[in-house]
C-alpha cells in the first residue's frame, strides 16, 4: 500500500520557515518562552545523538546550545541540570532546533490543525506538543535489532532513498523506517528507528521548540571565538540545509516488479556468501532449544528459580508428560522393585508405575514424542540422582526395562544459589544434558499472559510498569510478587473482582500501587471494540493515562488490531509508535 505523500506539504511549510536555536533571553531571561517556563530548561538526549557522541546523565538529560554569544567570545548553552553554562565556539553540544514562521502566516506563527502532519496533544505540564516531521531517535529493542541486522545481512532491507548526515542510510522494514549505525571500538551495529519528531508549541509566537535534543556533531566553528553572528556559523547552515531536508518524511511506496526481482537476486547472492552450509541463523528462544533437544533425542536440563515456569514450558511441548518429583522419590518408585513369588520361589521384577504409563502412551501414539520429566532433580538425594543418571545415560530403568524409542528425557531443578536444599550434581551427570537457563523477561511474560488469558488489568499494569513489579524480593516474612504469583492473582481477580485481595499474594506495597493504577481513568479494550467512549473522554486523558490505555490495548488479537489502531491514532502519533513497539514484541 502506498502511504500518503506529505513531502510536498512539509516542503511548502518549511520553505518559508526559519530553523534556528533559542536565544539566552528566551531561556534564562526575565520572561522566558512559555514552554520553557512550564516544562523547564532540561532536555533529553535521543539515542541517536548519544551514538553520535553526545553525553547524557543517568536520567537521559544532556546539554544543548543557544545561538547567543556570552559576551566573551564563548557560546551560551544549557547544562544537563538545566542551568546556564559557557562553551567554546568549536565545541560540540546538543542541538535542540527551533522552527518559526512556518507557512508564512502574517503573524509568523506555526499553523497547525489543517495538516495530517501536524497532530497536537497537551502534555502533563500543560504544553501543546506538535507532531511534525521525523528523524532517527530511539534505539530499537534487542530482539528487533537482531531481526533487522539479519535482514540487512541478507540484503533484504529496502532503501528509502534518504540518508542522514550524508552517512546513515534509511531502510524500510515491515512499514517501519530505520538506520544502521555502529558504536564502540568494536563497531557493534546498532539500529535506530526513524520516528515522529515532537515539538513544544509556544502559543504566543507560534514557535516550535524541539522537545528533545535530536541532533549533534556541529559547532559554531571559527576556532574558540564566536562573534555572535549565528547566520555565519556551520551549525546554522546545517539547520537550514541538511536538517530541514532530513526531517521531511520519506515516502514508502509499493515495490515494483523490477525492484522485487533485483532484491531477490541480491538476497540470493548475499545468502550464498554468508551461509555456505545452508544453516539457519534465526534467533532461538529457550522453548526452541528445549523443543530442539527433545526432537534430537538429547536430554535437556532446565535451570531456574522456582516460579519461573519450568514445568509449564515442558507441558507446552508435551501436555501429558510424566512428571517425577525426585525430591520425594524412593528407590522403589523410581527404579521399580522385586517381590518374592511364594508359589514359584522366584523373585519377580515389577517396573515402576511411571514407566508403565510412559510405555502405554508411547505405544498408543508411536509417532509422538512423550517426555519423562525429572523435576527437582538437584533437590534429590545423591542415591536417587544416581538412579536417574543411569536412566538418562542408558535409557534403561534398573538395568531391566528400556525406554521406548519415542520417549524423551527432560530434567529440571533450582540452582544451588536459588535453593538451600539443592545438592551438587556430579560432573558426569551434568555433562549428559543440554542446559537451558530460564529467565522470564517482561516481554516473554507479557507474550505468555496474552496467550493464557491473564486478567487485562494485570497485563496492563505489568506492561505499564515495564516489568518493574513482575518480581519483588522474597524475605520469608511477607508475600512477594513473581510470575507464578501474578498468575494466581489473575485467577483471584477474575473470581472476586477485588484488587485489594491480592495483598495476600503479592504484598501490601505492590497491591496499593496496582489499586491506584486500576483507579485511574483508562479506556479498556472491550470499550474500544464496542465504540463505547467519547471525544471528551479522550481529551481528558493525560499522558500517563493515555500510555496506560495503550498498554492495555496491546493485548488485542490480530483481528482486533485495525479497530484498535484507529483508536490509538486518536490518542496521538506518539502512542501509535508505542503500540507498534508493543506489537512487535508479541
Amino acid at each position: 500500500m502506498v502511504k500518503q505523500d506529505l513531502t510536498k506539504e512539509y516542503s511548502a511549510c518549511l520553505e518559508k520557515s526559519e530553523i534556528s536555536l533559542l536565544k539566552e533571553e528566551q531561556v534564562f531571561g526575565d520572561d522566558p518562552m512559555e514552554p520553557i517556563r512550564k516544562a523547564g530548561t532540561r532536555s533529553r538526549v535521543s539515542d541517536f545523538c548519544e551514538i553520535l557522541g553526545a553525553s547524557r546523565d543517568e536520567q537521559g538529560y544532556g546539554s544543548w546550545m543557544l545561538s547567543t554569544q556570552s559576551g566573551y567570545g564563548d557560546v551560551c548553552a544549557v547544562k544537563e541540570d538545566g542551568s546556564r553554562k559557557l562553551i567554546y565556539a568549536d565545541a560540540m553540544c546538543g542541538i535542540r532546533p527551533v522552527i518559526t514562521g512556518c507557512k508564512g502566516n502574517q503573524d509568523s506563527s506555526f499553523e497547525t490543525g489543517d495538516s495530517e502532519g501536524c497532530e497536537k496533544i497537551i502534555d502533563k505540564d500543560g504544553v501543546t506538543n506538535v507532531a511534525f516531521g521525523e528523524y532517527p531517535q530511539r534505539r530499537v529493542e534487542t530482539e528487533e535489532g537482531r531481526t533487522l541486522e539479519r535482514e540487512y545481512q541478507k540484503a533484504a532491507l529496502r532503501k528509502t532513498g534518504k540518508t542522514y548526515y550524508g552517512l546513515y542510510v534509511e531502510y524500510e522494514y515491515e512499514g517501519g523506517k530505520y538506520i544502521r549505525a555502529t558504536e564502540g571500538e568494536s563497531e557493534k551495529p546498532v539500529w535506530i528507528s526513524v520516528s515522529t519528531l515532537w515539538w513544544l508549541l509556544d502559543e504566543n509566537t507560534g514557535t516550535l521548540i524541539s522537545r528533545d535534543i535530536v541532533a549533534f556533531g556541529m559547532s559554531m566553528g571559527g576556532g574558540n571565538f564566536y562573534d555572535g553572528d549565528f547566520e555565519k556559523t556551520p551549525l546554522r547552515g546545517f539547520l537550514k540545509g541538511e536538517f530541514r531536508d532530513e526531517i521531511i518524511p520519506s515516502v514508502i511506496t509499493e515495490i515494483t516488479e523490477e525492484e522485487r526481482l533485483k532484491r531477490e537476486e541480491d538476497m540470493k547472492r548475499a545468502e550464498e556468501r554468508r551461509n555456505p552450509y545452508g544453516l539457519k541463523f534465526d534467533r532461538v528462544t529457550e522453548e526452541d532449544i528445549i523443543r530442539g533437544a527433545i526432537e534430537s533425542d538429547v536430554p535437556v536440563f532446565i535451570h531456574g528459580p522456582s516460579s519461573e515456569g519450568k514445568s509449564a514450558r515442558v507441558k507446552q511441548i508435551d501436555p501429558t508428560c510424566e512428571i517425577i518429583y525426585l525430591r520425594n522419590a524412593t528407590p522403589d518408585s523410581l527404579n521399580g522393585r522385586s517381590v518374592y513369588n511364594q508359589s514359584t520361589g522366584e523373585m519377580i521384577d515389577i517396573p515402576p508405575t511411571w514407566f508403565k504409563k510412559v510405555v502405554r502412551k508411547c505405544e498408543e501414539e508411536p509417532d509422538t514424542f512423550h517426555v519423562v520429566f525429572f523435576d527437582e532433580i538437584n533437590n534429590a538425594l545423591p542415591s536417587i540422582q544416581g538412579m536417574a543418571f543411569n536412566i538418562v545415560l542408558d535409557r534403561e530403568v534398573n538395568g531391566l526395562w528400556k525406554l521406548p524409542g519415542n520417549a524423551r528425557v527432560v530434567a529440571a531443578g533450582n540452582d544451588m544459589q536459588d535453593s538451600l536444599a539443592a545438592n551438587q550434581i556430579a560432573a558426569p551427570f551434568f555433562n549428559r544434558f543440554a542446559h537451558v537457563y530460564i529467565n522470564t523477561t517482561t516481554d516473554k511474560w507479557l507474550k505468555w499472559a496474552r496467550e493464557n488469558d491473564i486478567h487485562p488489568a494485570i497485563y496492563a499494569y505489568i506492561a505499564y510498569k515495564d516489568g518493574e513489579t513482575l518480581r519483588s524480593e522474597y524475605t520469608g516474612e511477607k508475600p512477594n510478587a513473581d510470575p507464578r504469583k501474578w498468575e494466581m492473582a489473575s485467577k483471584m481477580l477474575y473470581t472476586t473482582g477485588q484488587p485489594e485481595m491480592l495483598r495476600a499474594l503479592i504484598g501490601e506495597d505492590i497491591t496499593d500501587e496496582f489499586v491506584q493504577f486500576c483507579n485511574q481513568p483508562v479506556i479498556t479494550l472491550d470499550r474500544v471494540l464496542a465504540g463505547d467512549y467519547t471525544q471528551r473522554e479522550l481529551d481528558e486523558l493525560d499522558i500517563s493515562q493515555r500510555y496506560a490505555t495503550v498498554m492495555g490495548l496491546s493485548q488485542a488479537e490480530e483481528e482486533q488490531l485495525e479497530e484498535v489502531r484507529k483508536f490509538t491514532e486518536k490518542l496521538g502519533e506518539e502512542f501509535v509508535a508505542v503500540m507498534d513497539s508493543m506489537r512487535k514484541k508479541k
